[in-house]
C-alpha cells in the first residue's frame, strides 16, 4: 500500500511537480525491494536494473553540466552522442544508510542521492518488520528530515549513517491513512479489488505455473532426476483436436487467495465523530471490529495511538478499557487481544513480500477483468467510507480540497525541456497527470450515468444535460441542440468526441510550446457515451460567442481569426500536414484559417490559448461521403465506392496520411530522377546538381539526419539514378499501379534518394532558402511537385486543408484552382487506401509479418497502416477474392467475429439505453442469451423460483416485464438479434452475413462460441461470472440473471509517450539488428531506465524493452537474466494487457523456451500448456501460430521423451504449417524433420524416413543441392536408412534363431536435451552461427543497405522462409 502522497496535485504552491507527483506510487518501494536481492547491475552505474532510478527528478544539480554539453548540439535529438553524454550525468551512485525502528535490529538500505525521504518512509511501510508503521518521521542525529528533501540536500548523512524511525503523534488525517494502510495489508494478497477493476488493480496467474519465483526454484531443483518427476500429459481439452472450450481454467486456482483471516470485521463505529469534550482528550475517532475469536471490541484512536475502550453497540462509553492495550499501531494492539490475528498476520506479510512486485504494483490504467468467480462480499470500512465519500478528489489527502485538473494538465506541460533531466521529469508529470486524470474522470463518467451528479441544467431532458464534477466537465453523446443535424445527428455525435480525442492526441503529440488542448477522455458505459473534459478558465461564467476568437461556432457560417493563433497553428501545420487557407465568412469577407472551421481559439482567464473542438484536425474521407458532383478515382469506383455512411464526419487516420505523404515522397524522388537521367545525356554531372528539397516529415527526423551525411559525391548519382527507371515507367500510369510501384519501386527510389545528388537545402515551411542555380533542374522540381500535388513548386510539401466538402463552407474565388488540388489529393489519398494500404496488409498478413490473433490485434493492425474500422467489410472482401484465401483463413475469421461482434456492440448500446437500473443483469443476459444460445426462444422470463432466493424473490413480483414502459428488451429475441446484425452488417460496413441464428454463422465461418463471448464482453464492458457455460443446449438458455457480475466502463484517452527513452529503444533495437548485441543491450537497458522514470514500473512500453533484453540476454548466453527479465515481461503484459491478450500468449512462449534452457522442463511445460490453452480460447487452433506452439510443446516433450504425446502436437503443427506457408515452405520441411526424429525415437524408421524425405526434397527444390541444410538433411536420411536396416537384420536374426539369436546392439537414443533446445532455437528464430570475420563483414554491410531501405520507405520484407535472412540470424521481435 502506498501512502496517498501520490494525489498531490501537480500543481502544490512552491513544490516541484514531480516531487511528489508520486513517488510512491510509482513503485519505489518495490524496485527497492528487488534492488536487495541482489540482481546483477547492467549498467555499471551502482543501481541494480531494478532501481532503475526511479528518482526522475535527480540531476537538477547537474543540469549546468548537461547544457553546456550539449550546446553544440542544440536540441537533444541532434544525435546520438549528446544522448548519451547526458545520460552518464544523471547517474549518481547510491550509498548505504542504517536505520533503526523502534522493536527491531537496525537494518541496512540502499539510497541515492536524487531519492527524497519520501521514499524511505515507502519502503518502511512496505517491508515485512516495519509495514505496520506509518505515523513517523525519520532522525539523524535529533533532526526530523523533510520528507520532501533529497537525500543529497541533507547535511551530514552519508555512507553509513544512522537514521532512527520516531513515532509521531496522530491527527485525524493520519489515523485515517493508518487505517487505510492496515486494511490495505490485510487485503494485500485479496484479488477483489482487480476483479472489481478498482485502484488500477489487475490479476496476473503466471506465479501458478511457476510455483513462485524462477530464479530460485532452478537452483532447488537438480536437473539429473528432473525428467523422473514430471507428468506432462496435459488436459484433455489443450490436446490437439479437442473441441471443449471450457471458461473455468482461464483462471486457475491460486492457493494463496484463500485468504488467511486475521479479522473478521473492521469498521468505523457509529458513535463517530467524538464530541467536542472527547476531542479535547485527543480521540480522533472509533473503530469497531471484530477478531476471528468472535471477541467484540470498540477502538478509540487517540493522538497517542490506538486502545480499547469500554464503549458496545448501544452504549458509549469511551474510557478506556482496562488493560486498554494502548499502542501506537493497530496491528500491536490487535496482536495482544487476538492470538489469531497475530499468527496470521505474521503468515500474511511473509506471503506479501515474497510475491513478486510486479503482481502487486498498480497499473497506470486501469485494466478491467471479463470474467470473476463468486467473491464473498465482505464488510470493509475503506470502501464503505471512500463510496460515501464519493472520494471526489480524495479531500481528506489534499491541501485544497479538489484538484484544478486544467490547471495540473497545462502546468505540466509547460515545464522546461532543454536537457534530458528536465525532459525525464516534464514527461513524467504529464505522464502522472494524465493517468490520475483518466482515472477521475472515468469516475465521474459512471457516476453521472448511474444517476450520482447532479447536472447543471438541471431542467432540461435528460439527453441535454450537462455535468460538472470534481472540476471535469461531462456532456452526454447525443445530438442536443440539433447541432449535428448536417451531419448525421446522434451518430454524428457520438463519433466527433472519438475524432476529437484522436485530434487532441495529435496536437498535443506535436507540443508546440503557448497552444493548449483540453484534458479529454471518452467513456462508453451502459450504451452511453460521455465525453469528459477539464475546464478552461473563465469559460463557464462567459457566453460562448464572444469567447471563441478563432474558428467558428456554427460549422462555418460565422468564422473568425486571430493573429496570434496563425502563428501558433502554423507551427502544427507541417507535422500535422495541415494546409494555412481562406474560408469566406457571413460578410463575405475572407478569412485566415491553418485548421478546420470548427477548431475554436478560446483564451481563458489564465491568459494561456486554448484550442478545442478538434474533430475535423484530419482530412475527410471521401469513400464514406458522397459528394454531388464529384467522381472518384476508379480503384476507388471499383470496390463500390464512395458509400453512405452513418454520419458525415469520417475522417482519414493520421497514419494514413503519413503513409500517404511517404508514398508520394518515393514518387516525387523517382520523377525527379528519372527527368535529371533523362537530362543528363550530356553527362555533365558536376555542373547542374539540382537541389531537390525535402520537406516531408514522414521520412522523420532521423532519416533527414542521415540523408545529409549521406548525401555523396554526384557522380554516384548516375548509378542511383538509372536503377529507379524500370519502376518509375509504371508509376506514371496513376495509383492503380502504385501498389505494385510500391513494392518493386521501393528500393529503387530510396537509393536514388539517400545517394541521389540531393543537396538538402534548409527549408522553412516549404520555401526554398537556396535558390536552384540551374533553370532546368528548377523545372524538373516544378515539374516532380506538380505531379505528386505538392503545396510548393520548389519543394516537396503536401498537405491538406481539412474544410473541403465541409457543408456551410465556403472559398474566395481566388483560391478555386488550390481548392480543385486538394479535391484532388483528397481522392487520391482515398484511393490510396484502398488500392495500397489494403493490399498490403493483406501481403503482410500472407507472408506472416502481421499476425493478428483476436479483434482487438486485428483492430490494431488496421489502424497502424491508416485503415479505418469502417473499411473492416472491404478488407474481408478483399481476402475473399485473394487466391492464396486459405493461406488467410485466420485473418477471415478473426475479422468476421470482429464484424458481427462490432454489430452487436451498436445494438447492445441503443438496448440498455432503454433498460432501468434494477434490470440490467435480466436484460444483459438475455441480450447474450438472443446473441450466443443455441435455446431458440430465449424469453426474458424471470428465472423460476427455485432459482432465485425466496428473499429476492418478493421484490422480483412487482416488476413483471411488461409492467413498466422500460421493458422493450424483453421482447428482443433470437432471430430478430441476428436480423438486426445482419442488416447492421450491410448498412454499417457494406458486408453480407448470410446467417439468420449463431449456430448457423458459427458453422458457416468456422468461429467459436466462447471467443464471440470474450470479444463482445471485452467491448462491452460486461463481467460474466467464471463457470462452464453450456451455449449449446437447445432447451435452456445459456445465461441466467446471477452470471452477469458487472458492467464496466470502456475508456478511451491519451496516452504520453516517453520520447527520449523510446529514441534510446529504437536506437538500440537498430544496434541490435546490425548484430551490435553488446552496445545494443547497453542502449536498451538505458532506454529501460528512461521508461520506469517516466512511467514508474508497469507500462505496455517497458513489457516490450523487458522482452527484448530477456532475448538479448538468451543471445548472449545469460539464461538466468533471460529468465529474470523474461518473468517480469509476462507478468507486466498480464497485468496491463490482461491475461489473455495475444501478446501475453507470446510472452509466456518466450518464458517457456528460457526456463528449458534453464533445465526447468516441467515449468517448460506448463507454461506452454497455459499459452496453448489461452491460444485455443482468443483464437481456435486454426491458426499458423498455433503451429510455433505445438512445434515448441512437441519438441519438449520429445526431450522427456514422451513421444506419443510429441507426435500429436508436432504433427498438429506440420499439418498448420503446410496449410499456412504452403507445401513448398522451409517451415514445412523443418516441420517434416523434428516428426522424423520422433519417429526415429520411436525406432519406427520407415515413418521417420517418409517425413525426412518430405522434408529432403523441399531443401532440395528450395535451396539446392550444394546448401547445407540439404547436406544435412540427406546425412540424416542415411543414417536413417542403416539404423532401419540393422533393425531388419536384427529382426530377421531373431524370426530364424529364436531365443538364441546374437542380437546386435541397437543405438536407441533419447535426444539429448542440447539437441532439443537447438530446435527449440531455430523454430524460434534465434539461430546462433559460428561466424568468422568476413561474414560478419558481409553481414554488416548487408544490414547497413537494408538500413538504408528502411530509412527511405519499407525496405521489402524478407520473406520468412528465405535460407537463413538476417532475420533468423538476430532475432528481433
Amino acid at each position: 500500500m502506498v501512502s496517498k502522497t501520490d494525489d498531490i496535485p501537480a500543481s502544490v504552491p512552491n513544490c516541484n511537480p514531480v516531487d511528489l507527483a508520486d513517488e510512491a506510487g510509482d513503485g519505489a518501494q518495490d524496485s527497492k525491494e528487488t534492488s536487495k536481492t541482489g540482481l546483477k547491475d547492467p549498467c555499471g552505474c551502482g543501481h541494480s536494473a531494478d532501481t532503475a532510478m526511479v528518482n526522475g527528478d535527480g540531476a537538477h544539480g547537474h543540469t549546468e553540466e548537461a547544457e553546456s554539453k550539449q550546446d553544440g548540439n542544440g536540441e537533444a535529438d541532434g544525435g546520438e552522442e549528446s544522448n548519451e553524454q547526458e545520460v552518464i550525468v544523471i547517474q549518481d551512485t547510491g550509498f548505504t544508510v542504517k536505520i533503526q525502528a523502534p522493536g527491531t535490529e537496525p537494518f541496512d538500505l540502499q539510497v541515492s542521492p536524487q531519492e527524497m525521504v519520501q521514499e524511505i518512509h515507502q519502503v518502511l511501510m512496505d517491508r515485512e518488520d516495519t509495514c505496520h508503521r506509518t505515523c513517523f518521521s525519520l532522525q539523524l542525529d535529533g533532526n526530523v528530515l523533510d520528507n520532501f528533501a533529497e537525500l543529497k540536500s541533507i547535511e551530514g548523512l552519508q555512507e553509513g549513517s544512522l537514521l532512527k524511525v520516531v513515532e509521531e503523534p496522530y491527527t485525524v488525517r493520519e489515523a485515517r491513512i493508518h487505517v487505510r494502510h492496515i486494511r490495505d495489508l490485510l487485503k494485500s494478497l485479496d484479488p477483489s479489488d482487480a476483479y472489481n477493476g478498482v485502484d488500477c488493480n489487475s490479476l496476473s496467474f503466471l506465479s501458478i505455473f511457476t510455483d513462485g519465483d524462477l530464479g530460485d526454484s532452478g537452483k532447488r531443483k537438480k536437473k539429473g532426476n528432473e525428467l523422473e518427476q514430471i507428468d506432462c500429459t496435459p488436459p484433455e481439452h489443450i490436446l490437439p483436436g479437442s473441441k471443449e472450450r471450457p471458461l473455468v481454467p482461464l483462471q486457475p486456482q491460486n492457493k494463496d487467495w484463500k485468504p488467511m483471516q486475521c479479522l473478521k470485521v473492521l469498521t468505523m463505529s457509529g458513535w463517530n465523530p467524538p464530541p467536542g469534550n472527547r476531542k479535547m482528550h485527543g480521540d480522533l475517532m472509533y473503530l469497531y471490529m471484530v477478531t476471528v475469536e468472535e471477541r467484540h471490541v470498540s477502538v478509540t484512536a487517540s493522538t497517542r495511538g490506538f486502545y480499547l475502550n469500554q464503549s458496545t453497540t448501544y452504549t458509549f462509553n469511551p474510557k478506556p478499557a482496562n488493560p486498554s492495550f494502548l499502542s501506537h499501531s493497530l496491528v500491536e494492539l490487535l496482536s495482544q487481544i487476538s492470538p489469531a490475528f497475530k499468527k496470521n498476520f505474521t503468515a500474511l506479510q511473509k506471503k506479501r513480500v515474497q510475491r513478486h512486485p510486479f503482481e502487486r504494483i498498480a497499473t497506470p490504467f486501469q485494466v478491467y477483468s471479463w470474467t470473476a468467480p463468486q467473491v464473498d462480499h465482505a464488510m470493509d470500512c475503506v470502501r464503505a467510507e471512500d463510496a460515501y465519500t464519493s472520494r471526489l478528489g480524495y479531500e481528506e489527502h489534499i491541501p485544497g480540497q479538489t484538484r484544478d485538473w486544467n490547471e495540473e494538465l497545462q502546468t505540466t506541460r509547460e515545464l522546461p525541456r532543454k536537457n534530458l533531466p528536465e525532459r525525464l521529469l516534464r514527461e513524467r508529470a504529464i505522464f502522472k497527470v494524465h493517468s490520475d486524470f483518466a482515472a477521475a474522470a472515468t469516475r465521474g463518467a459512471m457516476a453521472v450515468i448511474d444517476g450520482n451528479v447532479m447536472a447543471i441544467n438541471p431542467g432540461e431532458e435528460t439527453r441535454m444535460q450537462m455535468f460538472i464534477w470534481n472540476n471535469i466537465f461531462f456532456s452526454l453523446g447525443f445530438d442536443v441542440r440539433d447541432h449535428y443535424r448536417e451531419l448525421g445527428g446522434d451518430a454524428a455525435a457520438h463519433a466527433a468526441p472519438t475524432n476529437d480525442l484522436n485530434g487532441v492526441r495529435a496536437y498535443g503529440a506535436v507540443d508546440v510550446e503557448g497552444l493548449y488542448t483540453l484534458g479529454t477522455v471518452v467513456v462508453d458505459y451502459r450504451g452511453y457515451r460521455v465525453t469528459a473534459q477539464s475546464i478552461i478558465p473563465g469559460i463557464l461564467e462567459r457566453e460562448q460567442e464572444q469567447s471563441v476568437i478563432y474558428g467558428s461556432i456554427d460549422f462555418g457560417k460565422t468564422v473568425v481569426s486571430h493573429s496570434k493563433y496563425l502563428e501558433l497553428l502554423e507551427k502544427t501545420s507541417r507535422p500535422l500536414k495541415v494546409q494555412r487557407h481562406s474560408v469566406l465568412n457571413e460578410k463575405n469577407e475572407t478569412v485566415e484559417l491553418c485548421s478546420s472551421v470548427e477548431c475554436k481559439g478560446i483564451i481563458g482567464n489564465d491568459g494561456r490559448h486554448y484550442i478545442l473542438d478538434l474533430l475535423r484536425t484530419f482530412p475527410p474521407d471521401l469513400n464514406f461521403l458522397p459528394v454531388d458532383g464529384e467522381e472518384l478515382p476508379p480503384e476507388s469506383q471499383r470496390q463500390g465506392f464512395p458509400r453512405q455512411h452513418r454520419h458525415r464526419l469520417a475522417c482519414l487516420r493520421q497514419e494514413l496520411i503519413e503513409a500517404f505523404v511517404e508514398h508520394r515522397y518515393l514518387l516525387f524522388m523517382k520523377m525527379a530522377a528519372l527527368q535529371l537521367m533523362q537530362q543528363k545525356a550530356n553527362k555533365d554531372t558536376k555542373t547542374d546538381t539540382p537541389a531537390i528539397t525535402e520537406t516531408s516529415e514522414t521520412t522523420s527526423e532521423s532519416n533527414a539526419d542521415k540523408t545529409q551525411t549521406q548525401t555523396t559525391e554526384a557522380s554516384d548519382s548516375q548509378s542511383a539514378t538509372e536503377v529507379s527507371t524500370d519502376s518509375t515507367s509504371q508509376t506514371e500510369n496513376g495509383t492503380s499501379v502504385a501498389s505494385q510501384a510500391a513494392t518493386d519501386g521501393e528500393e529503387n527510389s530510396s537509393k536514388a534518394a539517400t545517394n541521389g545528388p540531393l543537396d538538402l537545402a534548409a527549408t522553412q515551411n516549404g520555401e526554398c532558402k537556396s535558390p536552384l542555380e540551374d533553370p532546368k533542374s528548377r523545372e524538373v522540381v516544378l515539374n516532380a511537385c506538380k505531379a505528386v500535388g505538392s503545396i510548393s513548386n520548389t519543394s516537396f510539401d503536401i498537405r491538406f486543408n481539412p474544410d473541403i466538402f465541409s457543408p456551410g463552407v465556403r472559398f474566395p474565388d481566388d483560391s478555386a484552382d488550390d481548392v480543385q488540388k486538394q479535391k484532388q489529393l483528397l481522392k487520391d489519398a482515398a484511393a490510396f487506401l484502398v488500392s495500397c494500404q489494403v493490399p498490403s496488409l493483406v501481403k503482410d498478413c500472407l507472408d506472416h509479418s502481421a499476425l493478428p490473433m483476436d479483434g482487438a490485434t486485428l483492430t490494431e493492425a488496421l489502424r497502424q497502416r491508416g485503415i479505418n474500422i469502417r473499411y473492416l467489410g472491404s478488407v474481408l472482401e478483399f481476402v475473399d477474392k485473394t487466391p492464396a484465401k486459405t493461406q488467410l483463413e485466420h485473418f477471415y475469421r478473426i475479422g468476421i467475429s470482429e464484424l458481427i461482434t462490432r454489430c452487436a456492440k451498436h445494438i447492445f448500446k441503443t438496448y440498455l439505453q432503454g433498460v432501468e437500473l434494477s434490470a440490467l443483469s435480466a436484460a444483459v443476459s438475455h441480450f447474450l442469451n438472443c446473441f450466443l444460445s443455441s435455446f431458440p426462444d430465449a424469453v426474458a422470463h424471470l428465472p423460476p423460483d427455485e432459482l432465485v432466493s425466496r428473499r429476492k424473490s418478493r421484490k422480483r413480483r412487482n416488476r413483471v416485464p411488461g409492467g413498466g414502459d422500460n421493458t422493450a428488451w424483453a421482447s428482443l429475441t433470437p432471430s430478430e438479434l441476428w436480423k438486426n446484425i445482419a442488416s447492421e452488417a450491410q448498412s454499417y460496413y457494406h458486408f453480407t452475413v448470410q446467417c439468420d441464428s449463431v449456430d448457423q454463422v458459427v458453422e458457416k465461418y468456422g468461429l467459436q462460441k466462447i471467443t464471440l463471448l470474450r470479444e463482445i464482453s471485452i467491448k462491452t464492458g460486461i463481467q460474466i461470472l467464471i463457470k462452464e457455460y453450456n451455449f449449446d443446449s437447445r432447451h435452456k438458455p445459456a445465461f441466467t440473471e446471477e452470471d452477469i457480475l458487472n458492467i464496466f466502463p470502456v475508456v478511451k484517452h491519451v496516452n504520453p509517450k516517453a520520447s527520449d527513452a523510446f529514441h534510446f529503444f529504437q536506437s538500440g533495437q537498430a544496434k541490435v539488428q546490425q548484430g551490435f548485441l553488446k552496445e545494443g543491450c547497453e542502449l536498451i537497458n538505458e532506454a529501460l531506465n528512461l521508461f520506469n522514470n517516466v512511467y514508474g514500473a508497469m507500462h505496455v512500453e517497458i513489457c516490450a524493452c523487458l522482452r527484448l533484453l530477456a532475448r538479448l540476454n538468451y543471445i548472449m548466453g545469460d539464461h538466468a537474466e533471460a529468465l529474470s527479465n523474461q518473468q517480469k515481461a509476462v507478468l507486466m503484459s498480464e497485468r496491463v494487457l490482461g491475461i489473455e491478450h495475444p501478446n501475453t500468449i507470446q510472452e509466456y512462449m518466450h518464458l517457456a523456451l528460457y526456463c528449458f534452457a534453464n533445465g526447468q522442463l516441467s515449468t517448460a511445460l506448463k507454461l506452454l500448456y497455459r499459452a496453448r490453452y489461452l491460444m485455443l480460447m482468443v483464437s481456435g487452433e486454426d491458426h499458423p501460430e498455433m503451429a510455433l506452439l505445438d512445434s515448441n510443446i512437441g519438441l519438449v516433450l520429445h526431450g522427456v521423451m514422451e513421444y506419443d504425446l510429441s507426435l500429436r502436437f508436432l504433427e498438429n503443427a506440420l499439418t498448420i504449417n503446410t496449410k499456412y506457408h504452403g507445401p513448398r515452405s522451409l517451415k514445412v520441411a523443418l516441420s517434416h524433420h523434428l516428426v522424423a526424429r520422433v519417429y526415429e525415437s520411436k525406432a519406427e524408421f520407415r515413418s521417420a524416413l517418409q517425413h525426412e524425405k518430405e522434408g529432403y526434397t523441399i531443401y532440395k527444390n528450395q535451396m539446392g543441392e550444394a546448401h547445407e541444410k540439404t547436406k544435412e538433411s540427406s546425412e540424416y536420411l542415411k543414417y536413417l536408412t542403416q539404423q532401419a536396416v540393422a533393425l531388419q537384420r536384427t529382426m530377421n536374426e531373431i524370426y530364424k534363431n529364436g531365443s538364441n539369436a546374437s542380437i546386435m546392439p541397437l543405438k536407441f537414443t533419447a535426444p539429448s536435451m542440447a539437441s532439443v533446445l537447438e530446435q527449440l532455437n531455430i523454430i524460434n528464430g534465434i539461430i546462433f552461427i559460428p561466424l568468422s570475420q568476413k561474414d560478419l563483414e558481409n553481414l554488416k554491410a548487408e544490414v547497413h543497405r537494408r538500413q538504408l531501405l528502411q530509412e527511405l520507405g519499407k525496405s521489402e520484407e524478407p520473406t520468412e522462409d528465405s535460407p537463413l535472412e538476417l532475420e533468423d540470424k538476430i532475432p528481433i521481435d
